[in-house]
Order: C-alpha cells, then sequence, then structure tokens
C-alpha cells in the first residue's frame, strides 16, 4: 500500500453508542499509511459530517448500536442540500439490530459508496480505500476550516464534594426529574415504592448467600427488547433455563435520554411485531409496566444500560421492583460519551446513589449498586479498573449505598483475570473498612471477554466454556455471559440458553484446572502497587475527596481509560499484550508509577516487540491492532491466551511487597 496518498479522510461515529476502539485503531492505522486524518470522535451529529465533508476525499462514518437508519434518515436530504460530489462515503459498524439484510442496498441508495453491515477487518478497509481514491487528486489542505472540528466549549466545573447530599436539596432535585418524562409521576410515592418492593425478591439477599457459599455462583445474560410482552417471554425463559438472576438490557435511545423517538419505536415494534430497538426502554413503559413484569417473572432483577442522565431511570426502575442498579460517574461516562464533563456526572450519580441510600435509611430496603469496571472492554489493565471500582464505590458509600457490585472484564490471561477479581474484592474491602465503613457488603462480577469475539462457533463456545473455568477460580460472585454467535449474528433465545448451558458447565468444572498460584500472587503484587499509586494520586488531586479528585485526576492524566471517546481523558496511556496474553502499559502516560512499575512494562513489551520483528516504538500502533483484533480475525490458538503458561514460573521481575496500609 502507498504511503504516500495526501488524501483527507473525515472520519469519526455516529449514533448513540461509542464504540470508540475501532474507530482510533482505524484513525491510526489511516495515518501510518499516510493518509490526512480530521477525526470528529464519536457521537457525532450527521450535520457535523457536511459541514466538512467538501474538504475530504473520503468520509467514513461508524454506527454500531443497531440504530443507524435512525440516525441516517435525513442523509439523502442533507447531501441534495449540500451539494457534496467529491468524497466517497463509506459507512460501516452493526447497522441493524436485525440480520440487516439488504441494507447494503438501502444504503447505496441513500448515496453511499461502500457499505460494511458488519464487522469488516481494518486491512480490507485501507485496501479499497486506496482502489477507491488511486485515481482521485487529493483536496487542498485548508487548515484553518480543520481548526473547527477542535472547537469545544469551555466548561469550568462546579463545586463538588464527598458530602451527603442534604435531603431538601435532593427532594427539590427530586421534582424536577420525575417531570422529565410523562411517566415520572408514577414513581412520586417513596412510601408506597418502599412497600412494593419490599415484597420483591431481593438482589442482595441472594448474592449475599452466594458470598457465604450458601448458593451456586450467579450466571446472567443480557437481554432488551421494545415490548413487555416480548420482555417478559425472555424472562421466562432464561428462568426456565436455571438463571436466578436477570436484567433489562436499556436501549440506545433511552441512554440518551431521547424518550420521544423511544416512543415511535415502540409504536413500530407492535406494528410490525418485532422489536425496533436494542433494549428493553423502562421508562417509555414506566411503574406499571415493570411492576406487571416481575410479577409475572418472579426473579431479582437489575437495570443496566449506559445513560447519560440515570436519574430518572433509577428512580422508575426502583419503583417498578428492580433491586439492583448499575452505573457509576466514570464508568458511565468516560468510556461513552465524548463531551461529558466530570462533575456533572458526577452529580447525577450522587443522586442516585442517595436515592438508593434513602431506602435503605428508611424503610430498610438494601439496593444493589453494580459499577461497570469493564470501561471500554479492551486491553484494560486491572489497575485501572480496580482503582476505578473503588472510587466509585466510596461515592456512592458517602451517600448511603450499602451494597455494592464492582465489575471486571476478563481480558484473556487467566493467572492476571484471576488476580484482578482477587484483587478487586481485597482492596475494596480493605478501603472501605479503613474509612471506618462496618457495614457495607461488597460483591464482585466477572464479565466474560466483552472486545470482539471469534467469527467461528467452535471457538466462542471454548471462550464462553473457559472464561467460566476462569470465574469459578477467580471467587467471583456473579458473571454476565456472551453467546456463541457474538460475532455473526443478533443471538436468538437459542443461542442464549446454549450460552447460559456452557457457562453453567464451565462453572461446574472449574475444579479440575489448578493454575500456578505462586504467578497469580505475582501479578497480585503488582496490581496491589498499581492500584495503590492511582488512588493516591486521586485524592491527592482532591485533597482528600475523591469527587474533586476524580476530575482533576482525569485532567492530570492521573486517571487515564485506554481508548476513551472522552475529551476529559487525556488517552495517552497505551496498552497491549505481553508475549503470554497479559495486559501490560506500552504507555503509562502521566499514571503515578513508581520507576520499578514503569520498567516492568518496558520490560515486558521489549520483549513482545522482539517477539513480533518490530523494534520501533513508533510500530506500536501494530501490537494494538493485532491485539484488538486478534480474537475477531480468529488469529489464536485456544482460550484463554495463556494456555499452558499455568506452570511456567516468570523469574524475570516480582513485585516489592508494599506497606500495609
Amino acid at each position: 500500500m502507498s504511503l504516500k496518498t495526501g488524501h483527507t479522510i473525515l472520519l469519526g461515529g455516529i449514533g448513540g453508542d461509542s464504540h470508540s476502539v475501532g474507530l482510533t485503531i482505524l484513525h491510526n492505522a489511516l495515518l501510518v499509511n499516510g493518509y490526512r486524518v480530521r477525526y470528529l470522535g464519536t457521537q457525532t451529529k450527521l450535520a457535523e459530517f457536511f459541514r466538512f465533508a467538501a474538504f475530504a476525499n473520503a468520509v467514513m462514518l461508524s454506527s454500531m448500536d443497531g440504530h443507524t437508519n435512525h440516525y441516517l434518515r435525513r442523509f439523502p436530504e442533507l447531501l441534495k442540500q449540500h451539494q457534496v460530489h467529491g468524497p466517497r462515503w463509506y459507512l460501516g459498524g452493526n447497522l441493524d439490530i436485525g440480520e440487516g439484510l439488504g441494507y447494503e442496498a438501502r444504503f447505496r441508495e441513500m448515496g453511499f459508496h461502500r457499505v460494511f453491515v458488519r464487522f469488516v477487518d481494518i486491512r480490507t478497509v485501507l485496501r479499497l480505500l486506496e482502489s477507491d481514491l488511486h485515481e482521485v487528486d487529493p483536496v487542498p489542505e485548508v487548515a484553518s476550516v480543520w481548526d473547527l472540528t477542535g472547537e469545544r466549549a469551555l466548561h469550568l466545573p462546579g463545586p463538588i464534594s464527598d458530602d451527603l447530599l442534604d435531603l431538601e436539596s435532593f427532594e427539590s432535585s427530586r421534582r424536577e426529574v420525575l417531570e422529565g418524562w410523562k411517566t415520572g409521576y408514577q414513581a412520586r410515592n417513596l412510601e408506597e415504592n418502599a412497600e412494593f418492593l419490599a415484597r420483591q425478591p431481593q438482589w442482595c439477599r441472594l448474592q449475599a448467600q452466594v458470598n457465604q457459599r450458601r448458593h451456586g455462583k450467579l450466571v446472567q445474560p443480557r437481554c432488551g427488547v421494545a415490548l413487555i410482552e416480548q420482555q417478559i417471554e425472555l424472562f421466562q425463559a432464561f428462568k426456565h433455563a436455571g438463571v436466578k438472576v436477570l436484567s433489562y438490557q436499556v436501549d440506545s435511545l433511552t441512554r440518551n435520554n431521547n424518550y420521544a423517538d423511544a416512543e415511535l419505536a415502540i409504536k413500530e415494534s407492535r406494528a410490525t411485531k418485532t422489536s425496533a430497538l436494542n433494549g428493553f426502554p423502562v421508562i417509555n413503559h414506566g411503574v406499571a409496566g415493570l411492576r406487571r413484569i416481575i410479577s409475572e417473572v418472579n426473579v431479582p432483577l437489575q437495570t443496566r444500560h449506559s445513560t447519560r442522565d440515570p436519574r430518572l431511570l433509577a428512580e422508575i426502575s426502583y419503583a417498578g421492583g428492580v433491586t439492583a442498579f448499575e452505573g457509576g460517574a466514570i464508568c458511565y461516562n468516560i468510556p461513552y460519551y465524548k463531551d461529558y464533563p466530570l462533575d456533572e456526572s458526577v452529580r447525577a450519580w450522587q443522586y442516585v446513589d442517595r436515592l438508593t441510600g434513602i431506602y435503605y435509611e428508611r424503610f430498610g430496603i438494601a439496593l444493589d449498586r453494580e459499577f461497570f469496571g469493564t470501561l471500554t472492554a479492551t486491553l484494560i489493565p486491572p489497575s485501572i479498573a480496580i482503582a476505578v471500582n473503588i472510587i466509585e464505590a466510596i461515592l456512592a458509600i458517602r451517600q448511603g449505598v450499602k451494597r455494592l457490585s464492582l465489575g471486571y472484564a476478563e481480558q484473556g490471561n487467566r493467572i492476571q483475570d484471576i488476580a484482578a477479581i482477587r484483587m478487586m474484592k481485597e482492596m475494596s474491602e480493605d478501603t472501605v473498612l479503613r474509612l471506618g465503613y462496618k457495614d457495607i457488603e461488597i460483591s464482585t462480577v466477572f464479565h466474560q471477554y466483552m472486545a470482539a469475539f471469534p467469527p467461528t462457533i467452535k471457538h466462542a463456545e471454548e471462550l464462553i466454556y473457559q472464561s467460566a473455568v476462569t470465574m469459578g477460580l477467580s471467587g467471583a460472585t456473579r458473571m454476565l455471559i456472551k453467546t456463541p454467535v457474538e460475532a455473526i449474528m443478533i443471538p436468538t433465545l437459542k443461542d442464549n440458553v446454549h450460552a447460559i448451558g456452557l457457562a453453567t458447565r464451565g462453572l461446574a468444572d472449574h475444579s479440575r484446572f489448578h493454575p500456578d498460584e505462586a504467578l497469580i500472587a505475582e501479578e497480585c503484587q503488582l496490581i496491589r502497587r498499581e492500584t495503590h499509586a492511582i488512588l493516591d494520586s486521586v485524592l491527592l488531586c482532591g485533597n482528600g475527596s475523591f469527587a474533586a479528585g476524580v476530575v482533576n485526576a482525569f485532567r492530570k492524566g492521573y486517571l487515564d481509560v485506554p481508548f476513551s471517546p472522552s475529551i476529559y481523558n487525556r488517552n495517552e496511556v497505551l496498552t497491549a499484550r505481553d508475549t503470554s496474553g497479559a495486559v501490560r502499559f506500552l504507555s503509562c502516560g502521566n499514571l503515578q508509577f513508581d520507576r520499578e512499575v514503569r520498567q516492568f512494562h518496558e520490560l515486558k513489551m521489549a520483549e513482545r516487540r522482539q517477539a513480533e520483528g518490530l523494534y520501533s516504538q513508533q510500530q506500536n500502533y501494530l501490537l494494538i491492532e493485532q491485539d484488538v483484533l486478534q480474537i475477531a480475525r480468529d488469529e489464536y490458538e485456544q482460550w484463554p491466551l495463556n494456555a499452558g503458561e499455568d506452570r511456567k514460573h516468570s523469574k524475570e521481575f516480582l513485585v516489592a511487597q508494599t506497606s500495609s496500609r
């Protein structure tokens, strides 16, 4: 491929979800192959692409949440209005929540030159792009125009603290929150909500039984559809398959507080008898709808989402019988939103946590608050995930929350994944006790591999089974599962039930596996050392306040999440796998690690580059691309990636014991 194209590419994502990992890799690949790239980031409005399209040779849009038809409904009109005839238009991603049949032709008729309905390899994209632009003259560079793409409204954070929200301020905000949509009034009576909640199956009670070894580990599938009847049908089928906890997976429109369009999609779903949403619209169905569901299903329910403003969603969820609610100020901001100020998300989630605490304080009802330690789900080092979980937990505890679930996404090295879950449990409990809280219960959640899945069913089935083995060895409380068809289609009910069976069998078999406990102990030491460094730096940034520290730490780069779409994340941290498949730091950025820790990661990455025949740090992007796409390309032998490494004992570096704190 020519490295001297000089062509200009306008690149960005459209729609509610972020999915910034693939765009980040494509961005780097285009730059390295000689293209000038103007990157608009994720969640970009369609009009923004047309604003700059005339100054590009190609415009590349990514849409990943299955609602592309909705986001591009004005594309033909804007194409005609702006009379942009020069650039080639490319569209790719997960364009439809169904099979996507006919969607390539539909979008080509709109005016797109190439359409990729499902996953496409970056090498294929680069080859086609070179072919399409081979005889096209590069557009002139107009720097003053492109400077406009970097415009951002200055946000000055207001004062925030860890202090308990006073009831007067909370009640004032609550009246406003409940007026956010027409179903909000149904949740207004806390006493009546509590009376209903107290009679429902309790999430926290079941998790406590697991933690006390009076109940088996919990397997949790994800599901969400547009209509109540369909949701009940799914829940009943999962219950029949032996699942003990279930959750509403909330749709993308609701996550972006777009209840009006969700209402239209519900009507379309009723007319076509096919879900037009990629999740369950909790707000639109309201308290009455949720109460009907839990009354028929009668198992503990959770709400899972990534909502920008979660306050009304929490109100309606709890009033509707949901006893667990996921999300937090960091984990549902930095990995998902381009321009969501951290002080605003901290305040929004403090409201959710105060509401959760009030149900316990006034009515004795313990509701679980889970944090999405998965973050961007791709090459996330354990220390970053654990530090974020602990910070989120402390912010919630300050508002009266008593039951917490901390999440971690499997990365693929069994030693590292076991160590991560164990250290997350140990360090969070130690931190809470040091702060003087005696009545807090912490559970851990293991997410089966969350990045792009293998396309072959055999490999996908092995991954689900073996990750369940890892979960059992780690001691986690609960496991979120995937399906074997994850990479190729929207899973059917049958696919989900099959996945439940695979995961259940893996859990049952875990005692047959014997990972090297000495290696796990070494990894635990490293994770503890890194996590303490991150937490200490955040506290320093906030002068003892985690709320203020979060904002300042991200600004300074003391907290930095790889592949984040957020403009409030410095994105200086780079990660890749070492030769055993463990996630290490290619660049520590401004994380406040000591010299020995940094040298350890440099050594591991130098070994990996040597193994791959890459001797320049300028080629780091090749390692990242390979590691991100390795599973999706089926370019690996077995799962976990370090199978056979359990008995190999590394002598290269023994992390020094950290002093007890």
